[in-house]
């Protein structure tokens, strides 16, 4: 804010300077009157532009979570490109909604500011309102796909993306598999189906459907457990400098642990597929639901 009084001091000192220059025979410098009701009408102004700009921010991301995100399946581009076209119509809302007495005045900067100003205020209510507390727009997944349990069977087992290779020294070693359910909130009441097949059986080895935490419960948690040591090592925490307690399968010590044995009496070389499938109820999509799915490949072989 410009101290008035200063600028009328200002205003009329650089008057009188002028006129001295002028008896010294030097052209006086064009200084333009400070007018303190123009300045104050265009404070006016600029404040009518913001209050609006933020309300216009606020109505589109109200608008965006509540209308247009129930009418959709999940995630889409016309969620984030819809309100950034509103940018284009900023300058016409101005001249639309503010009066002339105000919108005459503003230029090229209030558009620009006010641009960014909608953005901001859109992204951020945004953000709030696809979040806890409000909600939940996150599906539940797994927390670091999957692990196989390390023993002497096993020479070699490394994971690349989606594919989990293990080298065998035996004609049949025992195999157990573990992973881990994680959520932004409850991962307990997430929903889980897992199918495992093996190349060459038409039917599944092994099916899995119902809340995480009750199957937890029926024992592949007790399973998890007492696993030794997973092939793929603990989780290094690279702000504590050191390897914690939590292996690389389940991170984060509220990650909901789970493990099978693959084969009864052990595994011959294969390639198994594992599929998972997870969800939970949410407000935020038509389907009501907050869906992940995943599909992971095991290849045993053997070596020596």
């Amino acid at each position: 804010m410009v101290d008035i009084d200063s600028a009328l001091r200002a205003s009329a000192y650089s008057g009188k300077k002028n006129k001295s220059d002028a008896q010294g025979g030097e052209k006086p410098a064009s200084i333009e009157p400070f007018d303190p009701a123009a300045h104050a009408v265009k404070e006016k102004a600029d404040a009518v532009s913001m209050w609006m700009v933020i309300a216009l921010g606020a109505l589109v991301a109200v608008a965006m979570r509540y209308q247009m995100m129930t009418r959709l399946d999940g995630p889409t581009q016309i969620l984030w490109l819809l309100p950034l076209l509103f940018t284009i119509t900023i300058p016409s809302i101005h001249r639309l909604v503010i009066p002339p007495v105000f919108s005459d005045l503003y230029t090229g900067g209030n558009w620009f500011r006010a641009s960014f100003l909608y953005l901001f205020t859109w992204l951020a209510l945004s953000f709030a309102l696809v979040n806890p507390p409000l909600t939940d727009i996150a599906s539940p997944h797994l927390a670091g796909s999957i692990d196989v349990e390390a023993n002497d069977g096993i020479s070699l087992a490394s994971l690349d993306g989606t594919t989990y290779t293990i080298e065998i020294v035996q004609d049949r070693v025992p195999v157990v598999f573990g992973l881990a359910v994680r959520d932004n909130v409850n991962a307990t009441d997430a929903q889980m189906t897992m199918t495992v097949t093996q190349k060459g059986i038409e039917d599944p080895i092994m099916f899995v459907s119902g809340k995480a935490s009750e199957i937890a419960n029926s024992g592949p948690a007790q399973e998890f457990q007492s696993v030794q040591e997973w092939s793929r090592g603990m989780n290094y925490n690279s702000l504590m400098k050191k390897y914690t307690d939590y292996p690389k399968v389940a991170p984060n010590e509220k990650d909901i642990g789970m493990a099978w044995e693959l084969c009864d009496g052990g595994c011959d070389p294969g390639t198994f597929t594992i599929t998972v499938e997870l969800s939970e109820e949410s407000s935020v999509w038509s389907t009501g639901l907050n869906t992940w799915s995943q599909e992971y490949t095991l290849r045993i072989s053997q070596v020596g």
